[in-house]
């Protein structure tokens, strides 16, 4: 769906204002990086899919805004970031219907709070937000992750059972088990079609680095002990 110059003036606005607000914050995992990178992909899927560009441009932008900001014990970043968004949207006087639409895909977007997206601009958010769990990136940002969140009991897999083949699942104490408890099974939440193609290209690219990892511990396990 095309923009006009009047949303497309209010999304450069946007735009500007949120990497204005992630100066300076130090989270390589959710920082501006991974805003920019699912706006982009939003738009992508938004274009292919036929979504409002608008309303995908800026939940995507907006999508993390509260961990823009300090936030206290309990408070979720979805709902922080719902918040601030009504702000900047009503400051740019952005019709009601499309605000709304925009905060459902804000709080739709996050996976621990389990809200169901509703709209199809909701579920272009989501996918192209989960999809930085994937491929690459994802392998990038579960390691910068993992390694933020460890503690002095944590280790990057099982001794034993690195690839969670008998062990239960516990990935707060040993980091691999993320992709088995997690990342993995995000291509099958994705919304969208064009969503589930990325997504299972770039799983296959994680199962191939897991593949590569099983075969670099193998060489001289026989002859290590």
């Amino acid at each position: 769906m095309e923009t006009t110059q009047a949303e497309a003036e209010v999304v450069a606005s946007i735009y500007a204002e949120v990497e204005r607000r992630f100066n300076g914050v130090d989270d390589l995992a959710h920082g501006w990086e991974h805003v920019y990178r699912v706006y982009q992909q939003a738009l992508y899927i938004a274009e292919q899919e036929g979504a409002d560009r608008s309303i995908v441009a800026l939940a995507a932008l907006m999508h993390d805004l509260g961990r823009s900001v300090p936030t206290a014990i309990g408070q979720h970043h979805a709902d922080i970031s719902a918040a601030l968004a009504t702000e900047l949207l009503s400051a740019y006087h952005v019709p009601q219907d499309k605000q709304e639409a925009i905060l459902h895909a804000i709080l739709a977007h996050s996976f621990s709070r389990g809200i169901a997206p509703l709209t199809l601009e909701a579920r272009v958010v989501r996918d192209a937000d989960r999809l930085e769990g994937l491929g690459a990136i994802g392998i990038l940002r579960w390691a910068i992750t993992g390694t933020l969140r460890r503690t002095p009991q944590t280790r990057s897999y099982h001794p034993t059972d690195p690839f969670a083949e008998q062990h239960e699942l516990d990935d707060s104490h040993y980091m691999l088990d993320h992709f088995y408890s997690k990342l993995l099974k995000l291509s099958d939440t994705m919304a969208t079609a064009t969503g589930r193609a990325l997504a299972q290209r770039r799983t296959a690219f994680m199962r191939s680095y897991l593949n590569e990892m099983r075969d670099e511990l193998q060489i001289g396990s026989d002859t290590g002990r």
